[in-house]
């Protein structure tokens, strides 16, 4: 799919990550065993620091196991949603068609990953997928008009979008927290609408700040005209499938479309019926959203099956995973382990760097719990009995977290590989320009935070 010009491109970002990136390879485990390891620690910090015994930890995991079904369901969806949505025909074609903006390898760093982060603040699924496709789309035309450009980069900006995803409308802590009857609004007392925390002007600008310093940091360390590049060796976009075959009378019926218009046009009329009434966004709203979408783009229940099927290989991840999510967060409150890491972080904070403190924590969090439904399912009701207890607004532990989870994920693997099984690279390859994104969202997630505390 792609070819060296040697072995690894040169510079001083590359040459610093370089033990980085091998010391990510070999020894950073798959997402599953980490959360295995996760559970194990969990038990054994619920057996030393909190009042519980070992049958007391067994039961209250046990019991936890299904405490996030829901949950764990809205999250496939959007994972789901998202990568059927980003490969329909229409969406592809305005790939194609944007894949013709940039002119030279510069402007193709910026566009891609400015168009992975406008896809990613719409749905995370999206976004990743978007990015991945884009960077080949974008490859492949100015090889075409004989405009070197470095491969490895331009998949670096595009998985780099998702730095601003969980400021976005598919955001799954501020959307739980809108959500009636989720586990944080029987926290807390009552819902947090988008309006005070995805919504809220604060959260808005912290979002275009990271946009353009991200932009303008990732074409900084392009490499320049005499490095080494690693270029796209042929055009390797994916060819529209065949036309399925039509011979029955039941083919021809799943050949029109009709079928799908029809629920398209039923989810609409909810969703306005929806918005009308006062309703607000939620995470089964933003699931309905994409479900419309997708039944109206599409030309017939042939293709919905297909794409589907397509997209439906990356959710096993997450119905693996969230029970086990789900069982820590039982061990955490039957244990009373909730507690006394809120006392600790009380002790620590106060209400001006609460935000900060609890940003850095979802950053080191980040690293053990990849899945943001799942670290927040962990996480959050830690942050949000701590920031009652210091007085500070709920909307802000909630972002707080929300950052640190997508802050980090650009030197986590995790949600970088649907992506580079896209563009047909490994991790090494990109790692190095991630943590530029890493390190200039940083900035702009720290000083909101402490901008915000400030008051």
């Amino acid at each position: 799919m792609s070819t060296r010009s040697e072995k690894r491109a040169t510079g001083p970002v590359a040459a610093f990550m370089r033990p980085i990136n091998s010391l990510v390879e070999r020894f950073i485990p798959s997402a599953l065993v980490f959360v295995i390891v996760l559970t194990v620690l969990v038990a054994i910090l619920a057996l030393t620091l909190a009042d519980a015994g070992p049958v007391d930890v067994i039961r209250s995991w046990g019991d936890g196991l299904v405490g996030l079904l829901a949950f764990m369901t809205q999250m496939a969806l959007v994972l789901l949603l998202g990568r059927t949505l980003a490969n329909t025909r229409l969406v592809r074609r305005l790939l194609t068609k944007l894949g013709g903006v940039p002119r030279n390898a510069v402007q193709a760093y910026a566009f891609v990953f400015i168009v992975a982060s406008i896809a990613s603040l719409i749905t995370w699924g999206l976004g990743l997928v978007v990015g991945g496709l884009l960077a080949k789309e974008v490859a492949a035309q100015l090889r075409a008009r004989g405009v070197p450009l470095h491969f490895p980069l331009l998949v670096a900006a595009g998985y780099s979008g998702f730095v601003v995803w969980h400021m976005g409308y598919s955001g799954s802590a501020p959307l739980t927290a809108a959500t009636e009857g989720s586990f944080l609004a029987e926290q807390i007392g009552r819902t947090i609408p988008l309006t005070e925390t995805t919504f809220s002007p604060w959260n808005i600008r912290a979002a275009v700040a990271t946009i353009i310093v991200v932009a303008l940091a990732l074409t900084l360390v392009a490499p320049r005209k005499d490095a080494p590049i690693f270029e796209l060796a042929f055009d390797a976009r994916e060819a529209d499938a065949a036309p399925d075959e039509v011979v029955t009378p039941a083919d021809r019926l799943d050949a029109s479309r009709i079928p799908t218009l029809i629920i398209g046009l039923a989810l609409v009329a909810y969703l306005v019926v929806h918005f009308v009434g006062g309703g607000t966004p939620t995470l089964d709203i933003v699931n309905w959203t994409f479900l419309g979408l997708i039944f109206l783009l599409v030309h017939n229940p042939f293709e919905l099956i297909r794409l589907v099927k397509d997209a439906a290989s990356n959710v096993g991840d997450i119905l693996l995973q969230f029970p086990l999510y789900a069982g820590i967060l039982g061990m955490m409150t039957g244990s009373g382990l909730i507690a006394v890491f809120s006392d600790f972080f009380v002790g620590i904070s106060t209400p001006a760097t609460f935000g900060l403190l609890a940003l850095l924590s979802a950053g080191l969090v980040n690293f053990f719990v990849p899945s943001g439904g799942g670290q927040f399912a962990v996480q959050g009701p830690i942050m949000l009995d701590a920031a009652e207890r210091l007085g500070v607004d709920p909307s802000v532990a909630i972002m707080a977290v929300s950052y640190g989870d997508q802050w980090t994920n650009m030197i986590q693997p995790f949600w970088a590989l649907p992506l580079l099984a896209i563009a047909g690279l490994k991790i090494r390859d990109i790692l190095g320009y991630t943590t530029v994104t890493f390190l200039a969202a940083g900035l702009v997630f720290a000083a909101t935070m402490l901008i915000v505390g400030a008051g």
